[in-house]
């Protein structure tokens, strides 16, 4: 029975001659192997962005930019820099990504630019920090606005969020875990939800603004409460709304004609993307000072208290929605980067099973759910934000520093797509900055989470670099391995 078990789990790509198509994305079969075919196309690149990008962010970080920038003005600059920095940021991974035409991400790059201890750092910091930390900031978004309508016009007892919030992560996981097909079709529906909350905030915003509605924009850049080490916290606030620029980068082999695509897809996105953001928050000042923005607890649904009436109880349930979008984008994509990574060895090889019944990579949809959890107990959104920050904005500093590295050592690499020297540069000082500068502003969650990425350096040399382990690791790992 046990033989059973282990048999159904265990299904890899180009074991057998068929083509499998139960995720909706043709394969193909060259010499022998199978691979996903080249079909992500211009405008399915920038849907994978946009779609990506937007999510919990924008209803989550206009509090936060606001309270650390310390005033209007200041924070939709704010808002427009992280808009150009991302851009950078983006481009820079679009020069990496038509060079190496291999999927993977920042995993990838830093396997190429620094080596396999310095990837494994960043795969460990990844599966034992920054997705978690992420998963649970969505997710407590979600429990937040999916309450709202039922506690109207009361508070949301914070144990009621957090009881929501597991049941939504737990219904993601279970989704991610049966069904493939089925994963991609709400995927679909949640995109058009989530493109209709953005719309329903912006266009009466507009509206508000056209009749004159602008005192809230009077003295928008007092600078009496501004104050610099809240910046990087500001900065980290706004650069996770944006974040999700490089999930292209994690399926460049699927791009068609890579080089034309990805920056166009890029850039196009980004445009779209920022316009949406700093537009949305033009609308929330139309109807809220900075004084009623920083005390509300969920920024859209007060907003459409003040403007839509009884039509704003749809509000945060299409915000939840979104929410519930990006967890179930997020959990899908991460799930393929622990899989890619356990194929390359450097996770366990049950992460790399697939289940021969529903097709699904069981093992690395729920390798995060236990980490997730663990955060979603102890944490609250802005502390793990930071938290998470400080980790994601490092290690994606180091990947454009090795972009330039590269630029040196590899001068004869292939570049179809070159980026200005300019735009590495500034994004990669712009990212250690905000790093460094934040160990003085938020010492405790960046501490945590410095110690946290280094805990990396043992687990390489335990896990991967010894080639004779010991044997009561090897018993350890082999019956998980079993179990499972």
């Amino acid at each position: 029975r046990l033989q059973t078990c282990v048999v159904m789990l265990i299904k890899r790509g180009g074991s057998n001659g068929h083509k499998a198509s139960s995720n909706g994305t043709e394969l193909k079969r060259e010499d022998g192997k199978v691979e996903l075919g080249k079909k992500v196309t211009l405008l399915r690149g920038i849907s994978i962005i946009i779609g990506t990008i937007i999510g919990a962010g924008i209803f989550i970080s206009p509090k936060g930019i606001l309270k650390h920038s310390g005033s209007v003005g200041v924070s939709l600059l704010v808002w427009i820099a992280c808009g150009v920095l991302s851009l950078f940021g983006a481009l820079s991974y679009a020069e990496l990504g038509t060079c190496m035409k291999k999927s993977g991400g920042h995993y990838t790059y830093i396997m190429e630019a620094f080596g396999p201890q310095m990837a494994f750092i960043r795969l460990w910091a990844d599966l034992i920090a920054i997705r978690p930390a992420g998963m649970a900031v969505i997710s407590l978004a979600f429990g937040q606005y999916i309450l709202e309508p039922l506690f109207m016009p009361c508070g949301i007892p914070p144990l009621a969020v957090k009881l929501a919030t597991a049941i939504g992560l737990t219904s993601v996981m279970y989704l991610n875990s049966m069904s493939v097909t089925w994963t991609a079709r709400i995927q679909i529906f949640l995109t058009v939800s989530k493109l209709l909350a953005i719309a329903i905030i912006i266009v009466p915003g507009m509206y508000q603004l056209f009749k004159g509605e602008t005192r809230h924009f009077e003295n928008a850049f007092d600078l009496s409460n501004v104050q610099l080490s809240g910046m990087p916290l500001a900065f980290y606030s706004g650069m996770y709304a944006y974040a999700g620029w490089f999930y292209l980068n994690f399926v460049t082999e699927e791009v068609d004609n890579p080089a034309r695509t990805v920056p166009l897809a890029i850039c196009i996105s980004m445009a779209i993307v920022t316009s949406c953001y700093v537009l949305t928050n033009v609308a929330y000042y139309t109807v809220m000072s900075a004084e009623e923005l920083l005390a509300s607890s969920a920024v859209a649904v007060t907003f459409a208290e003040r403007l839509l009436g009884n039509f704003s109880i749809a509000v945060p349930v299409f915000v939840a929605l979104s929410c519930y979008g990006t967890m179930n984008g997020c959990v899908f994509a991460l799930s393929r980067m622990f899989y890619v990574a356990s194929r390359e060895g450097q996770l366990p090889e049950v992460l790399s099973m697939i289940h021969v019944r529903r097709h699904t990579p069981l093992a690395a949809v729920l390798i995060m759910y236990p980490m997730t959890m663990l955060q979603l107990l102890v944490g609250d959104i802005y502390s793990l934000l930071n938290f998470m920050s400080f980790l994601r904005w490092l290690f994606i500093g180091v990947v454009v520093l090795g972009l330039i590295y590269l630029r040196y050592t590899k001068p004869d690499l292939p570049r179809p797509f070159k980026v200005p020297l300019f735009f590495p540069v500034v994004f990669c000082i712009t990212c250690f900055f905000m790093v460094f500068l934040s160990l003085y502003s938020d010492p405790v969650n960046t501490g945590i989470g410095f110690a946290i990425s280094l805990t990396g350096i043992p687990a390489y040399y335990i896990f991967i670099y010894f080639n004779h382990r010991p044997k009561w690791l090897q018993r350890t790992l082999g019956n998980t391995s079993l179990s499972y």
